[in-house]
C-alpha cells in the first residue's frame, strides 16, 4: 500500500521535536540549577534568559527572551547577564576592569553593586519580544502538564483514527478471503 504525504504527520513530527527539545532543555537547565547552582547553563557558550523586570526598559521589556553568548572581552555599553544569588540579572555594563564590573538597569537610578568580571555569563546578542512569557508559562507545573497533554492529544487522536482505518481494511481483506474460499469450495 502506497503511503501518501500528510501535512498532519509533518505537523505531529514538528510538534514532537519541539516538545522534546523544550523538555530536554528544561531538564538540562533544572539539573544545572539543582546540582551546580548555575541558573543559566551555557552549552557551547550560548544561553537564554527571560527578562523578569522593567529595569532595562525601553531596550528590553518584561518577558522578552534574550539570547546570551560568552565573550572574550566585554566593553561598557554591552548588555550582560550575571548571576546574583539564585537570580539572573540582565543589565548594561557601565565600567569594567580586571578586578570589578559595574552594571545598571537603564530604567534604574543607581548602579548595581560591583561584581567580579568573571561573574558575567555573557552578552546579549539577540532578543525575541514576549517569547519569554511563553517559556516561563511552559516551565511552570501547569504549563508543563498542558504541554504534555497537548502532545498526548496530538499523537493519540490521529493514531486512533489510523488504527480504526487499519482495522477496517483488515476486516475488508478478511471478508475478501472468506468470499474467495467460498467460491473455491463451491467450484470444487
Amino acid at each position: 500500500m502506497k503511503q501518501c504525504f500528510r501535512p498532519q504527520r509533518l505537523l505531529r513530527l514538528l510538534v514532537l521535536v519541539l516538545i522534546s527539545l523544550f523538555a530536554g532543555v528544561s531538564l538540562y537547565q533544572w539539573n544545572a540549577s539543582t546540582l551546580t547552582g548555575n541558573e543559566m547553563p551555557m552549552p557551547f557558550g550560548v544561553g537564554v534568559s527571560v527578562v523578569l523586570s522593567g529595569s532595562m526598559e525601553p531596550q528590553l521589556q518584561v518577558n522578552d527572551l534574550v539570547l546570551v553568548q560568552r565573550q572574550e572581552e566585554y566593553v561598557p555599553g554591552d548588555v550582560v547577564v550575571y548571576q546574583s544569588g539564585r537570580s539572573l540579572v540582565i543589565h548594561q555594563l557601565l565600567e569594567i576592569d580586571s578586578e570589578r564590573a559595574v552594571t545598571k538597569g537603564i530604567a534604574n537610578n543607581a548602579p548595581d553593586p560591583a561584581i567580579l568580571p568573571q561573574d558575567i555569563m555573557g552578552k546579549q546578542v539577540f532578543r525575541i519580544p514576549l517569547l519569554g512569557g511563553l517559556v516561563r508559562f511552559f516551565k511552570s507545573p501547569a504549563g508543563f502538564v498542558l504541554l504534555l497533554a497537548a502532545a498526548v492529544v496530538l499523537f493519540e487522536l490521529p493514531y486512533r483514527k489510523e488504527k480504526t482505518e487499519a482495522v477496517r481494511q483488515q476486516e475488508a481483506i478478511k471478508e475478501e478471503i472468506r468470499k474467495l474460499r467460498e467460491e473455491t469450495d463451491t467450484e470444487a
